[in-house]
């Protein structure tokens, strides 16, 4: 096979590329550097210098500080709770409504995929939202931030079309070898829709993890708040309670709100970060692979 020769315009576009999108990718991850930075920094490094990557003297104060009670090790593991099965969840509502709408022969199937899509334009509100969770019981439970949110019509419409776009000719095959359609679901759909349950995995394990309004709302029991509530008002109290370990501790040395602030930060983001290297090889093909087709 004859060498392809690129003309000296197709380099100069690629070289443009590189070079923007390099731009554009140092921009994206120096700020957080900075604040990982940051959360290893004294106080008087904070005050002077304006902007940092490596600290002059590194100091775990602020991190002593936030892992000085269990409450954090607590809320970190309500948050997992949350993620792990509230996903779960989500993957199982999702793939088996939307494994049956692909049908093109499912009797009422156009109406229920325009009630899926009136609820993506209208919502019923907070409180009307509140009053449901309150009569269902779950309010000060960990089910009031996984079952409220079990499907996301966006999400469903994705994963519908993308089972819509599988080979007719392999159920078929399956069928006549006495697949049942949960058979035909577990051992032929699933497995051919791992880029797209992989991608929509991390969507709503971000969702949950990154959640706390919802935990504002229905918990009130600080024992139940996830990491994400547990961190904001750890920002919110830090001098009080900084002040209150001083007064308890003659040699605690109280952690600069700046730097407790940037250690906040990392403690909720990194734990989620871990997830993205497993996943990040599904992201482009799972999400375009079901958003072509209607």
């Amino acid at each position: 096979m004859a060498k392809r020769y690129r003309s000296a315009g197709e380099i100069t576009f690629d070289v443009f590329n590189y070079v923007v999108l390099g731009i554009i990718g140092i921009a994206a991850i120096l700020p957080f550097l900075f604040v990982v930075a940051g959360s290893f920094a004294t106080e008087a490094e904070i005050t002077k210098r304006a902007v940092f990557l490596i600290p002059t003297t590194i100091s775990l104060d602020a991190y002593r500080f936030i892992f000085s009670t269990d409450t954090i090790v607590r809320s970190i593991g309500v948050s997992l709770y949350v993620t792990v099965i509230g996903t779960a969840v989500n993957l199982f509502f999702t793939v088996t409504m939307a494994y049956p709408m692909a049908k093109r022969y499912l009797m009422g199937r156009n109406l229920i995929l325009n009630l899926v899509i009136f609820t993506m334009l209208f919502g019923g509100g907070m409180i009307p939202t509140y009053l449901v969770i309150r009569e269902l019981h779950l309010l000060d439970t960990l089910n009031a931030l996984i079952l409220p949110g079990a499907i996301s019509a966006f999400n469903l419409i994705i994963v519908k079309n993308f089972f819509q776009e599988l080979p007719a000719e392999m159920e078929e095959a399956a069928r006549i070898d006495g697949c049942t359609e949960l058979g035909l679901l577990w051992r032929i759909v699933l497995p051919l829709s791992k880029p797209v349950l992989a991608t929509f995995t991390l969507f709503y394990a971000v969702g949950h993890w990154n959640n706390f309004f919802s935990a504002l709302l229905y918990i009130n029991d600080p024992s139940k708040w996830p990491l994400q509530v547990m961190l904001r008002q750890i920002v919110m109290l830090s001098q009080s309670a900084a002040g209150d370990l001083s007064s308890m501790d003659p040699n605690f040395v109280q952690p600069p709100e700046q730097s407790i602030k940037m250690a906040v930060i990392v403690v909720g983001t990194l734990p989620i970060m871990c997830v993205y290297p497993f996943l990040q090889k599904h992201f482009a093909k799972g999400v375009m692979l079901g958003s072509v087709k209607g």
